[in-house]
């Protein structure tokens, strides 16, 4: 029999489960201590779920059996859980954490969502931020990743865009910019893919705009795709279900100058190196979130 623990969060009556359950079992790390981690981070990462449709990777057995994406709303799901129908899919909403603990207990791990939010009226609307995400082919890694970055930044800082560096908890990093939502997500697309082609053409021994594999050893594809309009991104602050519990990380730009000059010197963090980011510096991202 499932063993349960009925909690009050944020006014509503949960029951949750198994949580003694081995999620990464690397590092010993529990189903209970993925919910603690995100009742601890949820006052920053909530804004960055807020208005979006949210799509989640569950692991039902940990991170070292099979995982799979989840769009649609959970079967069973609470009536409290708010909704939004985009197309054929209904999504789930996260604007609390009462939201997000109900989806963490059914062992989702990993959250991710597109750059558009909807409106009051449940419709979409036009991108209200631009992401690249930097992945390194095999041989390369996070100085690759944090010297391409500084060139994206210097680039997209000529056109008046302040970019914010977050650590995937993967492999790489991700670059966001603020937008004014007067582009579609085709337009930002469009001129993601021509910033990949143009560094591409300046730094053809280091940066490939091309989604081919075979091309990717020792390079970093500078991935222009995820502004299309149905793609998602792992949301900043979230797990990743890699062998331990890394997250996407917001960093400084001083780490990520660092992290070019040296190896080794930016790393994934760890959910527990997170927490005490947040306790000392707040979201670095909270910029980002505009008015």
């Amino acid at each position: 029999m499932t063993e349960t623990t009925s909690v009050q969060v944020a006014g509503r009556r949960l029951k949750l489960t198994s949580l003694d359950k081995l999620m990464y079992p690397a590092t010993e790390t529990t189903k209970g201590e993925l919910l603690h981690y995100y009742a601890q981070v949820a006052e920053v990462l909530l804004p960055h779920l807020a208005d979006r449709p949210v799509t989640r990777v569950r692991w039902p057995h940990g991170v070292a059996d099979q995982s799979f994406f989840e769009k649609n709303l959970p079967s069973g799901a609470p009536s409290w859980l708010p909704s939004v129908r985009v197309d054929d899919v209904t999504y789930p909403l996260v604007d609390d954490l009462a939201a997000l603990t109900y989806l963490v207990n059914l062992n989702s791990i990993e959250f991710h969502v597109p750059q558009w939010t909807i409106d009051g009226e449940g419709e979409p609307q036009n991108p209200n931020r631009l992401v690249i995400d930097l992945d390194p082919g095999q041989g390369a890694g996070l100085r690759q990743c944090s010297q391409v970055a500084l060139m994206v930044r210097d680039r997209l800082g000529a056109l008046g865009l302040d970019l914010y560096p977050v650590t995937s908890g993967s492999k790489g990093m991700q670059l966001y910019a603020g937008l004014g939502g007067d582009l579609t997500s085709d337009q930002v697309r469009d001129l993601t893919q021509q910033l990949a082609q143009e560094l591409t053409k300046k730094h053809p021994d280091l940066i490939l705009w091309k989604m081919t594999k075979s091309l990717r050893p020792g390079k970093v594809f500078l991935d222009w795709s995820q502004n299309v309009a149905a793609k998602t991104t792992v949301v900043p602050y979230s797990l990743r279900g890699r062998e331990t519990p890394t997250c996407a990380a917001p960093r400084t730009w001083d780490e990520v100058e660092a992290g070019s000059e040296r190896e080794g010197a930016l790393e994934q963090l760890m959910f527990d190196e997170v927490l005490e980011r947040v306790a000392r510096d707040g979201d670095l991202l909270a910029d980002l979130l505009g008015d």
